[in-house]
């Protein structure tokens, strides 16, 4: 509230003082050079491939290598960047792309590797680093549901050439309306997509590019600022909750998410953005949870290349991403749940 008012009484609401404090707080926490904030996550992916473009090192026609699981946004920015979507398949263990799926998935049009941290789990940035590097290709980090997570030393949003955030209010680190922002230690880039978000302009009325509006506003940056300060707590407090249920959720017809990456990395692996089971009949499950008075979500009830928006890839065969779009269910995860009420969920799906 006093960030609110403090803005509010600034009578100064668009690029100012509250967004460049955020800007520099968050690249210090992801270990990065440069932070841009911008709209939303879907832009902070949009305006990283535009901006590498400009630099030259993209164009339209090329292909970026994306998970066939994600949500449709990491598969949006390609496309509206005019870049040409490649689907590759995760791992059944993890949901996550699979390193070793990724290189039969390289042509002489691809330029990049775009990996999304689902669900809180950073992916196996190392081996997908080490292709990029073999290949010549840049990697983008999604990264807007792991906000705090680490992957051997290396923090989500420096754990690649350049990386999207989204701050929706659901996040682990969340606004009050939709925010984004780019963290990458490259610095041509960072200067191009600061003009790109802002009508592609350093100096007001002087265009050298053809960009958008897409800024994170003086409020949002305020409160992203307070709110990142307990980031890391709530994140703890994720992680506790996601202990409690592997180690009392005891149910046959249930599939726990994989730990084994996380044991053998580090506690600080994983931030549990959402808390993601897999069941056969999920239909069913749903229904005895509702009725024991346990809300589910389903993230996501329908894999991207069986969407409308992408008709060209309806008939394509992702058998994997399939059978997780299909068995997936969400369980309550939230630093504000009780270990009371986590015991409720317990209960719940173990009478199942």
């Amino acid at each position: 509230m006093k960030a609110f008012e403090t803005v509010l009484d600034s009578g100064w609401f668009i690029m100012g003082n509250h967004l460049s404090t955020f800007e520099k707080q968050f690249a210090e926490y992801c270990d990065a050079k440069h932070c841009i904030g911008v709209a939303n996550g879907l832009d902070a992916l949009i305006l990283i491939i535009e901006a590498y473009k400009e630099l030259g090192l993209m164009k339209n026609g090329d292909e970026i290598i994306v998970p066939s699981n994600t949500y449709i946004a990491s598969i949006l920015a390609i496309s509206k960047a005019g870049l040409t979507p490649v689907l590759c398949e995760p791992n059944i263990n993890d949901y996550l792309i699979d390193p070793t799926l990724i290189e039969a998935c390289i042509t002489s049009k691809t330029k990049a590797i775009l990996p999304v941290h689902l669900y809180g789990k950073m992916c196996n940035m190392d081996a997908i680093n080490s292709l990029a590097k073999k290949y010549n290709l840049k990697v983008i980090e999604d990264c807007a549901q792991s906000q705090g997570a680490i992957y051997n030393g290396k923090k989500s949003g420096n754990a690649a050439d350049a990386s999207g955030f989204s701050f929706y209010p659901g996040k682990n680190l969340g606004a009050l309306g939709d925010a984004g922002a780019v963290t990458t230690n490259d610095t041509d880039l960072a200067e191009i997509i600061k003009a790109l978000r802002n009508y592609g302009s350093h100096k007001k009325y002087e265009n050298l590019y053809q960009g958008v509006n897409s800024r994170l506003d003086e409020v949002q940056a305020a409160i992203l600022s307070v709110k990142l300060a307990s980031l890391d707590s709530d994140n703890q407090k994720r992680r506790s909750i996601a202990k409690y249920y592997i180690d009392n959720l005891k149910n046959e017809k249930i599939i726990l998410p994989s730990t084994i990456q996380q044991d053998i990395i580090n506690d600080n692996s994983h931030v549990w953005h959402v808390f993601v089971l897999r069941t056969s009949d999920r239909v069913a499950f749903q229904n005895h949870l509702t009725l024991q008075g346990v809300q589910t979500v389903i993230h996501y009830p329908i894999p991207p290349h069986k969407q409308p928006a992408y008709s060209f890839l309806n008939k394509n065969s992702y058998p994997i991403s399939e059978l997780i779009h299909n068995q997936i269910i969400s369980i309550p995860i939230s630093p504000v749940i009780t270990e009371e009420e986590c015991n409720i969920v317990c209960k719940a799906v173990n009478s199942y």
